[in-house]
């Protein structure tokens, strides 16, 4: 492969080689310039946080700020977990798939079948827009709408009404991005053969494109599972773990926060963040695992 490359390189002119070697270091230096953020933090939440991970680090709750201080004191590991937060992302961010995953996939069918529609062109552009909300908004929106007037107070359901608002536009999005990759001659046949359309749907389409659906999930949870703007105003947080979906629930990210503000917690904020961190790099890399492998 050398030779090949050194025999095409003869005819070339000096001054070219050098563009183009020039131009060869310039991609190399941005490209390790790119990822070097990431890995310096992933390198620094390990060196932080990788000494209080334990077993009870994620079976029991959060210590009390006194718990924590005599531990600081003594030079000893803070007592407790995030237990109760592990409990509230599980639950709000399950409960907001349950919502926005049907939503996002018939929404999407919908923008599929009627391309070139205004009401459908209407509907992909409110999509877009609401991908482009902040997120303090939305949580805005669900503490109007979910807070004020269906659970009168704070509760994991509130939570995961603006998780699920922020989910459905990739939702949305990848639905019918991967439904626009199957060959339309699939449907044609099966619809030829009398197959009722409904079936056609649920038994050809969204079989055939499985992957790219389940890669935008994946793609959708990883960017709820770490919001804390949203949920300050919806879910509260709580220091026990909760499984009702109508009472104030904790979170990943809220306990983060939770932890800035008080001196005495701040070792747990690294191995928090730590094990978030986690958890979105292994939704992220299942997803580019099963896009690699569509078919």
């Amino acid at each position: 492969m050398q030779n090949t490359d050194t025999h095409r390189n003869k005819g070339l002119p000096r001054t070219r080689l050098l563009k183009d070697k020039a131009a060869r270091w310039l991609v190399i230096a941005f490209s390790v310039l790119t990822i070097s953020p990431i890995i310096l933090i992933i390198y620094k939440l390990i060196v932080k946080g990788i000494g209080q991970i334990s077993f009870d680090f994620v079976t029991q709750t959060t210590p009390d700020t006194f718990e924590a201080m005599t531990a600081v004191a003594s030079g000893e590991r803070i007592p407790g977990g995030i237990a109760n937060g592990i409990a509230g992302t599980v639950l709000m961010v399950v409960l907001a798939s349950v919502i926005a995953i049907p939503i996002g996939i018939i929404t999407g069918i919908y923008l599929y079948e009627n391309q070139g529609k205004k009401r459908a062109d209407f509907v992909r552009n409110i999509s877009d827009i609401l991908q482009g909300v902040p997120s303090i908004v939305l949580g805005l929106i669900a503490y109007l709408w979910v807070v004020k007037h269906i659970t009168q107070g704070f509760s994991a359901l509130a939570g995961s009404a603006a998780l699920a608002i922020m989910m459905l536009p990739m939702m949305v999005r990848s639905t019918e991005e991967t439904f626009k990759m199957i060959p339309v001659s699939l449907k044609e046949a099966a619809l030829a053969l009398g197959v009722p359309y409904y079936r056609v749907i649920l038994q050809v389409m969204i079989p055939t494109g499985f992957s790219g659906i389940m890669t935008g999930i994946l793609l959708a949870v990883s960017r709820v599972i770490g919001e804390t703007a949203p949920l300050m105003l919806t879910a509260l947080g709580s220091t026990l773990v909760n499984w009702d979906v109508t009472r104030p629930t904790s979170a990943i990210p809220l306990l983060i926060w939770e932890f800035y503000n008080d001196p005495n917690m701040v070792g747990l904020i690294w191995s928090s963040s730590l094990l978030l961190m986690g958890l979105v790099l292994i939704f992220n890399l299942l997803s580019k695992w099963i896009a690699s492998n569509r078919t």
